[in-house]
């Protein structure tokens, strides 16, 4: 069987041609510049050539695609849309037109002069000429896929806590990582870009969606270290953003969500002692320009004027003071081991964390996909026994 798992981030998407005929390690794989890293070179390529851009297809990330059409924008140059691939921009069609973008239809724009730019998230045809260029055969048997989704949010409500209450909701109504794994007619109609990414498989095959958050949390338990673990905690620094879970297997004690860019290393250390401890509210995440903070089974706790940061909090180790920044490594954190995972997790090493990196069948930037992976046979049980054979080696 062969399962084509493909986890789309903001800087790259990390692909993964399960071959159940042979090892893991054995299986295609490839680490590729994200759509919406494309798409931003697209139209900043019309920028420097002063023309106009064309943007059709679906909802995708937003991210450096957007950047790239403000700039766009701004050097006066005329961008023109699709009203579906306009909503990559904002679900606000009115706030799109406003940032100087002009509708058209799919005709208007297919006879528009221009540099034509297709939105999407998900290229199948991309992923199989690659493939196909080293001999791969490109026969996909099922898929496994995945998008961080901030979700269509009403108008005035705040996309980052559409998001968060998403999160929230599932936790509280199955809590296990597990439960964020999505056939495709149960996806809801509010996530709106993972509809368009499951809309761009053309293959009649068994398929689960997985936000990638979980996705990288379920791939770094599968790291044999993590997984002896009863308890960890699996902080996923991607690229744009940084997602922690407090485990007990794959069940979810605590969280928080945060943009990796806005975190300052010290945020980074004390939001996650903090998360640990019980005493990181969701208010000031969400303040700090996050998403908020979640405690499974349990009221928040209360707001509070002294907190220490990690910088000036004083501790006592061994009958001696020290800050918790110089801490020696055996002392940074005890309790649950700190798992990390995610293209920016070399910050870490910045801070007084002792964190543990994981690398689940010896591929860090797989981490999602495995995750992908195991979401897939959980949904799709008549396939799990061969999966799970191939992924345990």
């Amino acid at each position: 069987m062969k399962i084509l798992a493909v986890d789309i981030g903001t800087g790259t998407q990390d692909i993964i041609l399960l071959d159940t005929a042979g090892p893991v390690e054995n299986s295609p794989k490839l680490v590729m510049p994200s759509a919406t890293t494309i798409a931003a070179g697209r139209i900043r390529h019309a920028t420097a050539a002063k023309s106009r851009v064309i943007l059709t297809g679906v909802i995708q990330g937003g991210g450096p695609c957007a950047w790239a059409l403000e700039d766009h924008l701004r050097a006066g140059l005329a961008a023109f849309a699709t009203p579906e691939a306009a909503t990559t921009f904002d679900d606000d069609l009115d706030a799109v037109a406003a940032m100087g973008v002009t509708f058209v239809s799919e005709d208007e724009a297919r006879r528009a002069g221009g540099e034509q730019v297709v939105l999407r998230d998900l290229d199948l045809a991309a992923i199989r000429a690659a493939l196909r260029a080293f001999d791969v055969d490109p026969e996909f048997d099922g898929f496994a896929v995945g998008c961080l989704d901030h979700g269509a949010s009403p108008p005035g409500y705040s996309d980052r806590l559409f998001r968060f209450d998403h999160l929230r909701r599932v936790v509280a109504g199955d809590n296990d990582l597990l439960a964020f794994a999505y056939l495709p007619s149960e996806v809801p109609e509010y996530l709106t870009r993972a509809r368009a990414v499951l809309r761009c498989i053309d293959v009649d095959a068994p398929t689960v969606f997985l936000d990638t958050g979980p996705a990288a949390a379920l791939g770094a338990l599968q790291d044999p270290t993590v997984a002896a673990e009863a308890e960890a905690l699996v902080l996923n620094l991607g690229n744009m953003h940084a997602l922690a879970f407090h485990l007990e297997g794959t069940r979810v004690v605590s969280l928080y969500e945060h943009h990796t860019g806005e975190m300052t290393d010290v945020m980074l250390e004390d939001f996650t002692r903090r998360l640990l401890s019980g005493s990181l509210l969701h208010q000031e995440v969400f303040e700090s320009k996050g998403h908020g903070a979640f405690y499974a089974g349990q009221a928040p706790p209360e707001p509070h004027d002294d907190i220490p940061s990690p910088s000036s909090e004083r501790v006592r180790v061994r009958g001696e003071t020290v800050t918790a920044a110089n801490l020696p490594a055996s002392d940074r954190n005890p309790g649950p081991l700190l798992a990390v995972t995610g293209p920016q997790r070399a910050r870490l090493r910045r801070t007084g964390l002792n964190a543990y990196f994981a690398a689940p069948h010896g591929d860090m930037m797989l981490s999602g996909a495995f995750g992908m992976l195991q979401a897939f046979a959980h949904r799709h049980p008549q396939h799990a026994a061969e999966i799970e054979r191939t992924l345990s080696g």
